[in-house]
């Protein structure tokens, strides 16, 4: 995996995010991958079909969340994403809150994701 397949990759998991297209969301991971939404996180969802399932359990409203992502780094086939994920007000006029992310991602030799962990944090309150 080199860092312009990876950002093809994170287009495409945008995409599937976008459409909750069971077969998108699908042709992003392999059989068994392992995904941990969190690096501490102790209930990893396993397998193609159970993330599929989790992902369509935990939809977001259309048009109410606009991400993006971009490859900084692949070293064989581990790769890291930074980027951000945003969260509109119901009226979407506004960002009601933004979180800065890093993915630690492993892929097969198809280009299939094997391993993901995410690392998420907001940024502190502004003052005023």
């Amino acid at each position: 995996m080199d860092k312009q397949a990876f950002q093809g990759w994170l287009d495409r998991y945008i995409e599937a995010w976008r459409s909750y297209d069971p077969e998108a969301i699908g042709d992003l991971f392999t059989d068994d991958a392992e995904i941990r939404y969190h690096p501490y996180d102790t209930d990893v969802v396993r397998g193609r079909e159970a993330i599929v399932k989790d992902w369509l359990g935990g939809r977001d409203e259309p048009d109410s969340w606009r991400a993006s992502y971009t490859a900084v780094a692949c070293d064989g086939d581990v790769c890291v994403a930074t980027g951000t994920s945003e969260y509109l007000t119901a009226d979407r006029s506004a960002v009601d809150r933004i979180y800065y992310n890093v993915f630690i991602c492993r892929f097969d030799s198809d280009g299939r994701c094997a391993g993901y962990t995410e690392y998420y944090q907001q940024p502190p309150k502004q003052a005023g």
